[in-house]
């Protein structure tokens, strides 16, 4: 089983004068010499090298206190999730799986191979907890794939100790500066091998088109942001962070919302398949998150309820529901990430990023092109709520409402992508539609939850058990959604007042 935490560390030039002294820095009571260790670490990566490319290193690393398996993901500068897992002969699976979204179909094979010698002190308060661990590094690197040719170096190290203030780095970087000490040009020792032996090189970030001036400019630089968004959170999805899933499903959305709304700009006879694919995604990904936003909700309600009206094992079987869905979409979900149709839909993305099918609209003024397309979904926004508003309660409203969010969501992430070109006037939109798409949220959350709490007292009742609370709490779903219905006209006027239309 992999192991994950974040790394925030910093690299220095070394003229193998050793480590300065330390002792000055504010906050460290003492510089405790943990002696000296011997790392072996081998780098593996594609042919094309697509992980250093991307600032991604895995590596085999034998010696020190943490051999094993390390995957290291970019966050910030200086900043990248490490993902352990224990030394073995192979790349376990699991690492395997967290890099797939940029290996994709390409193989794996020994790049570098990196031997340090780790001169190691730990930085101190006066209470004896670790601060920072310094190291200095003597470094031997060998080119073992795509080119040939040695390099060595020394350079100085700072890790801040987990849960530490990362301001105390800036701290210890003056000590340093002061000293003679100036930061590495080179992000990772990895970075640094791969520039000083002979062979091929990381391929460096693709420059874009530089400023946008056309509809088209701003169009595809949304796009390619969202592509790169989904590559991303991949590993997040993996590994289960609390909002990887929630906003790689954003990211799909947003694609197709742009497809859609900006069908002048972009040939949809080429992006409407790539939208049929993104909607499968965000399918999949909407599973177990729709189950777990709405497995809150009811847990909450159920909070909510004085004990004496609970009656029955209620707490228990929304436990059980809520946790066999878990566990079935989680499995499910992991599948698709590492199907063939998932990768397919990878490699479109990039291949429309590169090659965008631009029509003739695509080389207009943006602050024409895009503000008709913002507009034009606006004025669907309109129909459609106001011809909901003036349905009964009941079903039709119901989905009548839930079409008008989805247009609102659609035309929210419309005048996100224009922003860039139409500045406030697209941010009043972005904000205005957020509210109203909160506001009727709340609403759909409040039917599903309704139908939820059916099917969950029809099993109750099939069981012999009561059906009060379940009663009770769609009961309380019912005054939720009136009570939005309520407001919806006032709510809708002012939003529609702010409207930049």
């Amino acid at each position: 089983m992999a192991d994950a935490k974040r790394e925030i560390e910093r690299k220095y030039e070394s003229d193998d004068s050793g480590l300065p002294d330390l002792t000055g820095v504010a906050g460290v009571a003492n510089v405790v010499d943990k002696g000296t260790a011997e790392l072996d670490a081998t780098y593996h990566d594609t042919s094309d090298l697509r992980l250093a490319s991307a600032r991604v290193t895995l590596r085999r690393r034998s010696g020190g206190g943490d051999a094993g398996w390390h995957l290291k993901l970019p966050v910030a500068p200086g900043v990248r999730d490490e993902i352990h897992a224990p030394l073995s002969d192979t790349l376990p699976g699991e690492l395997a799986g967290l890099a797939r979204s940029r290996v994709r179909e390409g193989r794996l094979v020994p790049v570098i191979r990196l031997r340090t010698t780790r001169d190691i002190r730990h930085l101190v308060d006066a209470d004896g907890a670790l601060l920072a661990e310094v190291s200095v590094d003597r470094v031997r690197a060998d080119r073992l794939f795509g080119g040939e040719g040695k390099a060595q170096w020394t350079e100085i190290e700072v890790e801040l100790a987990d849960g530490g203030d990362p301001a105390f780095l800036d701290k210890v970087e003056k000590r340093l500066g002061k000293a003679g000490v100036h930061p590495s040009k080179s992000a990772s020792k990895l970075s640094r091998a791969l520039a000083e032996t002979k062979g091929r090189k990381p391929r460096p970030p693709k420059p874009g088109p530089g400023e946008p001036h056309t509809a088209g400019d701003h169009v595809m630089a949304y796009v390619r942001a969202q592509r790169d968004a989904i590559v991303e959170l991949d590993p997040a999805v993996r590994l289960d962070t609390e909002e990887g899933v929630h906003d790689m499903r954003i990211a799909t959305r947003r694609l197709r919302s742009t497809f859609r709304t900006f069908g002048k700009v972009l040939d949809r006879r080429t992006t409407d398949p790539i939208a049929d694919e993104l909607k499968w995604l965000a399918g999949e990904l909407g599973v177990g998150r729709d189950q777990e936003v709405l497995a809150e909700r009811l847990m909450a309600g159920l909070a909510d309820v004085p004990p004496a009206l609970v009656d029955g094992p209620v707490h228990a079987r929304l436990h059980h529901w809520a946790e066999a869905s878990e566990r079935g979409s989680r499995s499910r979900l992991l599948g698709v990430l590492d199907s063939a149709r998932y990768l397919a839909l990878l490699d479109t993305l990039d291949a429309l990023a590169a090659d965008p099918p631009l029509l003739k609209a695509a080389a207009g003024d943006p602050g024409e092109v895009l503000a008709k397309a913002v507009h034009k979904d606006f004025a669907k926004v309109t129909e459609l709520i106001e011809t909901a508003m003036a349905q009964p309660p009941g079903h039709d409203r119901d989905l009548g409402l839930h079409e008008a969010r989805k247009k609102a969501k659609r035309t929210r992430y419309a005048a996100e992508a224009a922003r860039p070109a139409l500045g406030r006037p697209a941010k009043t939109m972005l904000q205005s539609m957020k509210s109203l798409q909160t506001m009727l949220g709340e609403h759909q959350d409040s039917v599903m939850a309704r139908e939820t709490l059916r099917e969950l007292s029809a099993v109750a009742h099939a069981a012999g058990e009561s059906t009060f609370t379940y009663g009770l709490l769609y009961g309380h779903e019912e005054q939720r959604a009136a009570a939005v219905e309520a407001g919806a006209p006032e709510a809708w006027q002012r939003i529609k007042a702010g409207a930049p239309v």
